[in-house]
């Protein structure tokens, strides 16, 4: 059921690029009232009316106080690392987890919370899917990978608190999200010069722009989903096409090469977690569909077009004096 207007909405993690481009879209909201965020860095784009709170994960009383004090109607739950991203996979686990129980706990003692969205991915279908089918949202989590596990658990304790306290849950699977500043490690390996291919599996893979997932997690607070759902870009594309795409030089593997592609590609700042290399192995599909009928939204670029938008990034912007002090640019 559509939320009326004045509504609280709190916005955990609103310092990373997706929760900044969340809290932006919120702030144009009518039926938006009060809007608050906290995470450990500040948000990245400049907002208007958003209260920010600058707290560690692992501070669950200052969280639990903000949280109680401000008493939200929808929490919007993006407080979550992907390995390999902004932290390496230990601690991506370790401020994920203890992101959820603070976030999650302090939303069960809140007498005015009527929903929970929060981020998943559609990691938790795991790899024992063929790459060439697209899962939809009634089969079955089977993660296979650290950040399917960590993102199935999200899922997991929020259902429970849900449950407990009689609100609506809904659960956002992204495709990978790729964006000008977002940090991906799918994203930063395919933009380097060289890039690995699997030359005996060439598999299929969707991602997501940041700004369609945005609008997707905009649309899920206000229409109070209540479901997992799928966000993907409509098409597909394989990793030795989105090199060529990108006009960088295909390194084709076979078996133990990779483990080697894989120290060299951590000592040169691009590591490969285990569900990118899921990506390259086996693939990552999912039908979306459920996303327009549920939350009235479609992704408005296509994978290719992703694709085609990263290698567009410029890696240095270089400010010149005509340039207004105002417009300094910010990359991943």
């Amino acid at each position: 059921m559509p939320s009326v207007n004045g509504q609280r909405v709190l916005v955990s993690g609103m310092g990373g690029e997706l929760g900044s481009l969340v809290a932006s879209l919120l702030e144009r909201e009518s039926w938006v009232g009060a809007l608050c965020g906290i995470d450990v860095d500040p948000p990245r784009r400049r907002l208007r009316r958003a209260e920010f709170h600058r707290i560690e994960p692992a501070d669950r009383d200052r969280i639990v106080q903000v949280v109680t004090a401000f008493d939200p109607h929808v929490l919007i739950h993006l407080a979550v690392w992907e390995p390999d991203a902004r932290a390496g996979t230990a601690h991506a686990r370790q401020f994920t987890a203890d992101a959820t129980t603070a976030f999650l706990g302090a939303a069960a003692e809140c007498p005015s919370l009527e929903s929970i969205v929060v981020r998943s991915g559609i990691e938790i279908y795991g790899r024992k899917r063929h790459s060439l089918t697209r899962p939809d949202e009634t089969v079955s989590p089977d993660p296979t990978s650290e950040y399917g596990r960590m993102v199935e658990r999200i899922e997991r304790v929020a259902e429970s608190v849900a449950a407990r306290i009689g609100v609506a849950v809904g659960a956002l699977r992204l495709a990978p999200v790729l964006g000008p500043h977002v940090p991906s490690p799918l994203g930063r390996l395919l933009r380097q010069p060289v890039v690995p291919f699997s030359i005996l599996a060439d598999p299929p893979f969707a991602v997501v722009e940041d700004a369609d997932a945005a609008r997707a997690f905009v649309a899920a607070a206000h229409t109070r989903l209540s479901r997992p759902v799928n966000v993907v870009a409509p098409g597909a594309i394989t990793g030795l096409q989105a090199v060529l795409r990108g006009k960088r030089i295909p390194l084709p593997l076979v078996g133990p090469e990779w483990a080697i592609a894989r120290r060299a590609s951590h000592v040169v700042g691009a590591p490969i977690p285990e569900h990118v290399m899921e990506v390259l192995h086996r693939g990552r599909l999912a039908d979306g569909s459920l996303a327009t009928e549920l939350l009235g939204v479609t992704p408005h670029r296509t994978t290719p077009e992703v694709i085609d938008r990263l290698f567009e990034w410029e890696s240095v912007v270089r400010i010149t004096k005509d340039r207004a002090p105002s417009s300094v640019e910010v990359v991943a």
